[in-house]
This record gives structure tokens, sequence and C-alpha cells, in this order.
């Protein structure tokens, strides 16, 4: 049992005790006066029989009969003296007042027919009242029926007179049998104070044996809560409300490092409060005295900092409960030293931040080698573009091309990597654009279509129940997802068949689709199953394997799908397949509208350019500028931000190039003191030459006032389209950019060779039909808002990216941009040139076909 509860047995003994007690005298005095009661009672009937002899109520009544006949007389004098009437009925009046109040005549009226006579006389007078009371004349005159309502009245005052005889001797006889009742009640009650005072007596005999009994059991269970509190690893330290100790158990003492018997009796706050701490010890304490408020009473486990007997502080834990006593309200501290607990915590916090920083640290790596990778491979590449335009043999154009595959698998790789640090980051982002979901799917599947029949393997897929072609959705972390899991299942799946499915469940104004891969593969264990979402991990990881992949996939395409709030997972069973599932909400979006054809326009050519490239690496900087000079272009090098700056100030130039990581100053700053600059090229372009991927970090850069953005490595074909946007002056008729930057053949060949000659041919002219109709829509005046502007064009131009149409592909990003940032002028500018780059992308596409 707790101490309160001690206290509250013992409070509820002692209480019904007292009840005991205070019961017994009660029921004493009610007796006691109960018999005095009666004693007065009897003494008081006594005196009233003793007395009836000498009172002569007789007399009283038989003198009011008398006075009676003295007011009657008087009304029958002559001459009437009306003095004497008015005075001989008042002193009749009276004698009736007497008998109707007086006590001795209580008795009487109590008798109905007494009453009642007595009634008769008293409206007799009521009637003469107002006559009496009126004036001399109005009286004189009233004489005649007085003296009539006074004879009237004769017999009922002398009733009144006689009956009252016989009524008070009745009366009498019935106060003496009161007597002897009341003595009788009396011998009654004094028997029953005695009865209840025996049976007090017992009931106190009975709470006294539960008392000692109960007491007895207090002490043992104080005995058991001593011991338990002297066994107690937490300290335990009870004060009373003065903050004087009172108990000091043995394990605060060991806490503490002070002995009880030194302790008790003294300040708790001396003790074991710190001194910085004492005054708000204090205050609480006369908080809690003059108004009552305890902020951590019963309030549960709070940290604070204690004393010890050595001087030095250390942490605690503490719980202060609350306890009323007979001496007063009582406090029961319970405290725990926390010094090693909070050691680990600090220890597991210094974990933690170490874990973070650790994190930071790789993510800061990988964008940090994703500059250094791309820097160098942006030389290795723009080498071979430059080494690919050059008389090579054979053999030599076979391993140019392979080196250029090389490059372009590892961009891919590290492209993986970035993705993963930006979401681990938290600054991956999505959009939600309308799209066609079924042109899509169509679309990825058509383009395993050549892998999968390389492999024997059928690939097809269906909607399950209504489709749902269009949605909001982000269309490339979409693509990217589906494009991974169906690559993935053909690229594992030998003579089998792939199938890919989709549900559409509408839920409200949210639609969840369910995607389904399913395949007919080796399928996977377990073990592998349950982790084949984390990073690097693939099916094989023998040296033969015949399949290659970093392992990032299928950890990206679970990172973007999580960026979608949509769920994935996988069902498999090794030897029998794998089912890969996707579960995505989206909304439904309305179908994009078709407007008729317009007349072709065309862009303007290219003119010999004043290039200015700053750029701090020297193979880089060789390579753009070989590149230009290729083009018939005239380059300027600077090898720092500076110098840059000090270049654009002293000459106009038509296009910056403008690295990014420099020495000395680097591009962003190079690039906002050209803008705040009064040189002749403020206003020139410049475009970002950065090896830098990352989306957040682009959009700085177009913050800073640069025009555009080259990703490193550099090709001609990029560098191409850049140039062809800033060397336009006037609207020529024809396009006529080299082939090689209009489209992108070696790209071109290999979604060619991928996807066959049936499926090019196919995939090839819906391209064709839906670049006409997007020129038809942008033609018409209802293409006003910004928004759909951008979603169209970054649809189509991924769709010119997968031909290779790298002309059309950076006209229709640059659009997208114009767009998005509201430059309608800008964009009216790049619409005028996209027919005429169109003719010329479609030409070369019907050539390939």
């Amino acid at each position: 049992m707790s101490d309160q509860e001690l206290t509250d047995l013992a409070v509820s003994s002692r209480n019904r005790l007292k009840a005991g007690r205070t019961f017994a005298v009660l029921s004493g005095l009610l007796a006691l006066l109960a018999i005095i009661f009666l004693a007065f009672s009897v003494i008081k009937e006594i005196r009233l029989l003793g007395s009836a002899n000498s009172d002569n109520v007789q007399w009283q009544l038989s003198q009011t009969e008398v006075e009676f006949l003295e007011f009657s007389q008087t009304l029958s004098e002559l001459p009437v003296n009306l003095g004497n009437v008015r005075q001989r009925f008042d002193i009749f009046y009276s004698r009736i007042t007497t008998v109707e109040r007086a006590t001795v005549f209580q008795g009487l009226r109590a008798n109905d027919q007494f009453q009642a006579t007595l009634d008769s006389v008293r409206a007799f007078l009521q009637r003469s009242v107002p006559v009496i009371d009126s004036d001399d004349a109005d009286l004189l005159a009233a004489l005649p029926d007085l003296r009539q309502s006074a004879e009237q009245a004769r017999r009922d005052v002398r009733d009144l007179s006689n009956g009252g005889l016989d009524l008070f001797a009745s009366a009498s006889d019935a106060q003496r049998q009161a007597i002897a009742r009341t003595l009788i009640q009396l011998g009654a009650i004094l028997a029953a104070l005695i009865g209840v005072l025996a049976v007090a007596v017992l009931y106190l005999n009975r709470l006294l044996r539960a008392l000692t009994l109960r007491e007895r059991q207090q002490q043992q269970t104080s005995n058991r809560m001593n011991a338990i509190i002297s066994s107690s690893l937490d300290g335990v330290i009870v004060s009373d409300a003065q903050g004087r100790i009172l108990t000091f158990s043995p394990a605060a003492e060991e806490i503490f490092g002070f002995f009880a018997e030194d302790v008790v009796g003294r300040d708790l706050g001396e003790v074991v409060v710190p001194q910085h701490l004492r005054e708000l010890h204090y205050a609480g304490m006369e908080r809690m005295r003059q108004k009552g408020a305890k902020k951590v009473v019963g309030k549960g486990r709070v940290q604070l900092e204690a004393l010890r007997s050595d001087g030095s502080t250390f942490p605690v834990e503490l719980a202060i409960h609350a306890s009323t006593t007979d001496d007063g309200e009582i406090f029961i501290s319970f405290l725990r030293d926390t010094t090693k607990r909070v050691a680990d915590e600090a220890e597991l916090v210094a974990a933690r931040d170490a874990a973070l920083a650790a994190a930071k640290l790789k993510t800061d790596f990988l964008a940090t080698m994703s500059h250094e990778i791309r820097t160098p491979l942006n030389g290795l590449l723009g080498n071979l573009d430059l080494m690919s335009d050059t008389d090579l043999s054979l053999s030599q154009s076979r391993y140019v091309r392979n080196m250029q595959t090389s490059g372009r698998l590892l961009m891919r790789h590290i492209s993986d990597v970035l993705d993963i640090t930006r979401y681990d980051a938290g600054k991956m982002t999505t959009k939600s654009h309308p799209m066609n979901l079924s042109e899509l799917l169509q679309d990825i599947v058509d383009s395993q279509t050549s892998m999968a029949a390389a492999n024997q393997t059928t690939l097809t897929w269906a909607w399950q129940g209504q489709p749902q072609d269009w949605i909001n959705s982000d269309a490339d972390r979409l693509q990217h997802v589906l494009l991974n899991l169906v690559g993935n299942a053909v690229k594992f799946t030998r003579n089998g068949t792939v199938t890919l499915t989709v549900a559409a469940k509408p839920d409200g104004e949210t639609i969840h689709l369910d995607f389904s891969i399913s395949d007919t593969g080796p399928g996977m264990s377990a073990e592998l199953a349950s982790h084949v979402f984390d990073d690097f991990v693939t099916g094989n990881t023998a040296y033969d394997r015949d399949v290659g992949g970093t392992g990032l996939g299928l950890s990206i395409a679970k990172r973007f799908v999580s960026a979608m709030n949509g769920q994935i997972g996988v069902d498999s069973v090794l030897g029998r397949g794998s089912t890969f599932w996707v579960r995505l909400p989206v909304t439904a979006a309305a179908p994009a509208d078709v407007q008729p054809a317009p007349s072709p326009l065309s862009a303007v050519p290219q003119r010999p350019l004043q290039v200015l490239v700053v750029e701090d690496n020297e193979i880089n900087r060789t390579v753009v500028r070989d590149m230009l000079e290729k083009s018939g272009h005239r380059v300027t090098e600077a090898n720092d931000g500076r110098a840059g700056v000090t270049a654009a100030l002293s000459r106009r130039f038509d296009l910056i190039l403008m690295d990014i990581s420099m020495s000395v100053m680097d591009g962003r700053a190079a690039t906002r003191a050209i803008r705040r600059g009064t040189g002749p090229s403020i206003h020139t372009p410049i475009i970002a030459l950065t090896a830098n991927a990352m989306q957040e970090e682009q959009t700085n850069f177009l913050a800073d006032g640069m025009d555009g953005i080259l990703t490193k490595p550099l090709t001609k074909a990029a560098l191409a389209e850049v140039l062809g946007r800033h060397t336009t002056t006037t609207p020529p008729e024809v396009y006529t950019a080299p082939a090689q930057h209009i489209l992108d053949h070696k790209h071109n060949g290999e979604t060619r060779e991928l996807l066959g000659k049936s499926g090019y041919a196919r995939l090839s002219g819906l391209f064709v039909d839906e670049v006409e109709q997007l020129l038809r829509w942008l033609d018409q005046p209802e293409a006003q808002d910004e928004t759909e502007l951008a979603q169209r064009c970054h649809k189509f131009a991924g769709s010119a990216a997968v031909f290779g149409a790298t002309a059309l592909h950076q006209q229709l990003k640059d659009m997208e941009t114009a767009a998005k940032q509201g430059d309608g002028k800008a964009f009216k500018a790049l619409n005028s040139k996209l027919p005429a780059i169109w003719q010329a992308t479609r030409t070369l596409i019907s050539e390939n076909s």
C-alpha cells in the first residue's frame, strides 16, 4: 500500500471512532432534553391543575353575562344616555375579546359548541360596532334595531356562561390524564436512553477493536514501505510543507553522498538543490503554501539538476507526489541519477549528427564527383566527336563509336547516381501535366519490341476495365519507372511472355492507377525480392552474367514512385517469373485539342559568330574552340571568370559560353558582373557550360542572368542548337543548318535498330502526325495559355529527343522555357522559326525510314 492509502485508512478509522463517540453523545443529549422537556410539561400541568380551582373562570363568564345585561339595560333607559350605551358596549366587547384570547379559555375555545356560541356573540358585536361608532343622531335612530339584536343575543351570552363551567370541568379531568401519560412517557424515554447508552458502549468497543487492528495493519504496511524504500534504487526524500527533510532513503544517501541522520530536519533546498536553482525552488515552495499551486507535483518525471555533498552538480530525473497527514501536507520525491543516461544520449546525438554529416558529405561528394567526372568526360566525348569528323579507317570508326557508346553509358550511370542524390537530399520534385497514358505505354512497348524479339519473347500491354487515357502526372518520371520495369522484364525473359496491364480505379476526384508488369522469366528468391529495390542490387553478381546493369534502376524507380506519392513492389516465385506492380494516385485530364494546319514558316540561317569561351579546363576549352571554328565561328578564350568579365567589358561578342566551376571567379559571379556592367556585351546571350546536372542549380544559373544551359559532356549537336538560336535576325525561307545540327544520325540509327524497321516506320509516322498537329495548334489564336503551351512543347521535345531531332528538341525546349517565364515576345520569335526547323527535320527522318 502507498503512503496515501495508509493515511486514508488511518483517517477512515479515526473518523469512524469519532462518529461513534458523536453518536453516543448526541443520543444522550437528545434523551436528556426529552426528559427535561417532559419534566417541565408535568410541572406545568400540575401547576395548571392546581390553579384550576383558584381561577374563577365561571366568574369571568358570569361577569360577561352581567356586562351584557347592563349594556341591554342602558338601551332601555329613558332618556337614553348614549355615552353609557357606548361605555357598556365597550366593556362587554372587552369581555368577549378576553374570552376569545385569554389562555385560560383556550381549552373552552377548542370545544366546537363553545366556539360556535362565541362566534355567534362575536357576530353580534361585529354588527353592532358600526352602529355604536356612528354619530349620536344615527345611533338614536338605530337604537330600536340595536335593542332587538341585543335581545336575540341574550340566549347566546347565557349559553356561553353556562357551557363554560361544564367544559372547564371536563378539561381539568383531561389535564390530569395528560399528566399521567407524560409520566409514563418519561419512564419510557429513560428506559430508551439506557438502551441507547448500552448500544453506544458496544459500538464504541467494536470500533476500538477495529481501530486497534487497523493500526496494527498500518504498522505492518509501514514496515513494508520502509523496506521497499530502503531497497529502492531510486532515491526517496520526504519533506513537509516547510521544505524540511523527514525521510532520506539509503538510495538517496548513495546518490547524494549524505547520511540520513545528518540531513533529516534540515532544509531540502540547502541539501540537494544547486545554488543557481534555489531561488526557483523557494519560490515554488512559497507558491504552494500561499496558493496551493503545484507546477511539478503530480506531473510525472521532470529533468533537473541536483547537488552532491561534494558540491558537484549532476542530472536527475525527479517525480514528486503530495500526501496529507495529521501533521499537514507532505511531499514524496523520487529521484534517479541520470548521469550515465545523459552521457549515452549525448553520444547518440553525436553519432546521429555524425551520420547526418556523413550523409550530407556523401551528397556533396556525389554532386562534386558529378562535376569532376563530367568535365573530363566532356573532353573525351568532345574529342571523339571531333575525331569522328576526320578521315578514319573502318576499324578506327568502329573504335570511336564504341568509345562514344561507352561514354554515353557512363553518362547514364552518372545521371542515375544524381537522381538518387537528389531524392535522398529531399530535392527531387515532380511535375503534373496532362498526358496520354495509352500513348506512353504504347511507346514504351514499341521501344522494347526489338529486344523482346531478340529474346524470342512476346511483349504486350492492355487496359483492365475502363481505359483512362488522359491523366495529370509526371510523364518523364512515369516513363522512366515503367520503361525500367518493362526493360528489366524483357532483359531477363527468354522464350516467354511479358505482359503490361493497367487498371484505373476512381476514388472521388482521385484515380488510382494499378500497373502490373508480369514475366515468365527466372523469378527471384524471397531473399532477393526483399532487397531488389535497394541500391546496387542486381539479380546476378557473377562475373559471367549475361545481363548488365549497376543495380540502381529499381532503386531509382522506387524513389520516383515515392516522389509521386505512389507505391511499388514485387511478387516473385523462383523459376516461375515475377510481377512488379506500381500504384499511383492521379487525376483525370482533358484530351488535347487538334487544330487545322497552317502554312509553314521558315527560320533564319546561321552566320559566323564572335564567341567568347570562358573555361578553366584547357582540354574542354580546346574541344569547344575546335567545334566552333569548324563551324566557321571566331573564338576568344578566357581561362577563368575574371578574365571572361574583362574580355566581355572590352568588346562585343555575339555569344558567351560560360563554365560554372572555375578558379579566381566562378561563372555565376562572372555572369552577374557582366550583366551589372556597362560594357558592349552586357546584353550578349550567355550560355552556361556546366557539368552540374542538378535541376535546382540550373534554375539558379538562369536567375543569375544566363540565357541557356549546355550540359557537359558537350556534343556538336547541342552546341549547334545553341548557335542556331542565337544567329537569326530576319525570317528566311529555308532552314539551312548542317544536317548533323538538325538530326543526330547516330542516335536516330540506334533508335531505328532498337525499334526495328516496322516499329520505327510506325512510330516515326505517328511522330510526324503529332508534330503537324502541334504546328496547327500553335498557329491558332486560342493557343495563348502559357501553362498549356509549356506542357505541349515539353511533351513533343521529349518525342523529338527519341528520334535524335536535336534542333527540333532544343527549339521546343526553348519555347517551353519562354512560356514558363511568361515571355510572350521570345515565344513568338521562337515559334516563327519552328516550322522551317520541322520541315528540315521531317525530310531527314523520312529519308531514314
